[in-house]
């Protein structure tokens, strides 16, 4: 007896087997999508002056430092808390909030990212940008609000 022919169903045809889509698709760097849940959340409530620093190689605790400034303690709470919120929807969950109380300085600790949200006059008396950027080829300009 001869067996009946194997009919395929429209969806397996249309299935792409290519190895660049599937390669891409299997490999998404989770430091990448958490920095970017990190700048739409401040994108999202307009943060100012938002700055990233590479980090690697300099310290064990973090792979990049995001610092932004907020224009009142409400919206550097706010802030902050948009950051968390973003990144919860991501699935992922932050390690510590700090410095909501005040809201002068909120750190928001994601493990490989550190996010800094502070008022101006806080950003610019710490300078983290000066402190995290010594001897970088390529200096950080000075705030220019």
């Amino acid at each position: 007896m001869a067996t009946p022919a194997k009919k395929t169903s429209p969806k397996t045809r249309t299935r792409s087997t290519s190895p660049t889509t599937s390669a891409a698709t299997k490999k998404i760097d989770p430091v990448e999508l958490l920095r970017k849940q990190v700048l739409a959340a401040l994108d999202e409530l307009k943060a100012k002056d938002v700055k990233e620093i590479d980090v690697r190689g300099k310290t064990s605790i973090a792979d990049i430092l995001v610092i932004a400034s907020g224009t009142s303690t409400r919206h550097v709470k706010s802030l902050a808390d948009e950051v968390v919120r973003f990144v919860k929807k991501a699935g992922m969950m932050p390690l510590g909030v700090e410095g909501q109380r005040e809201a002068e300085w909120v750190l928001v600790d994601l493990g490989d990212i550190i996010v800094h949200v502070m008022l101006p006059r806080i950003r610019e008396f710490y300078g983290l940008e000066r402190l995290w950027t010594v001897g970088d080829d390529m200096p950080v300009a000075a705030n220019a609000e």
